[in-house]
């Protein structure tokens, strides 16, 4: 695996440190007026989700991993564990549910999603960015009821509630952002 400085460390950039796997979430360079410049990183173990704020000086090295991707068809769920299939090879996989995390409503039926790999441990999997949802109850449209930023309360079909323009009604399909988890526009 390739060794990197502590100052080249990225947010996203996945390290091998005190025998763990962690995510590089945050890096703030700091210049302190006295003393050598380091990196602030904030990092989340790719295993078990606690975080760790360390220092890395610029002399410092990091081993950097690099996960491999993979797209994964979903199947069904059985007895809390998420059936994937592999695209390109049909070999089936079962992921716990808990790697999706709060996102795991936004899983439908063949969907494709991304999942990043290390050696053949699954330690992440992404959604889509947008997802098309149908609304199951929002308050009816009112008429003349223009105003440039109201929304209005939606549950949707999956059962996460959302923030809607006044113009989407009850039974819309409508394109869910699922990082932000905030409408995005009409289907």
């Amino acid at each position: 695996m390739p060794k990197i400085n502590g100052n080249e460390i990225r947010p996203g950039a996945v390290l091998e440190h005190n025998g763990g796997l962690w995510a590089a979430v945050k890096v703030d360079h700091v210049k302190p007026g006295k003393g050598g410049a380091f990196a602030q990183v904030e990092l989340r173990n790719l295993r078990n989700g606690s975080k760790l704020n360390e220092r890395f000086r610029s002399a410092d090295k990091v081993e950097k991993v690099r996960l491999e991707q993979k797209d994964q068809q979903f199947l069904y769920e059985n007895d809390g564990m998420l059936v994937f299939m592999d695209i390109e090879t049909y070999e089936q996989i079962e992921l716990p549910t808990e790697l999706l995390g709060d996102r795991r409503p936004f899983l439908q039926d063949g969907m494709t999603i991304v999942v990043e790999f290390h050696n053949t441990e699954a330690l992440h999997a992404k959604v889509p960015q947008k997802v098309t949802c149908k609304v199951a109850e929002t308050e009816p449209v009112v008429k003349g009821q223009t105003a440039a930023k109201s929304f209005k309360p939606a549950v949707l079909d999956n059962g996460i509630k959302v923030m809607v323009p006044p113009f989407v009604g009850q039974d819309e399909l409508i394109i869910v952002n699922t990082d932000t988890m905030e409408y995005a526009e009409r289907a």
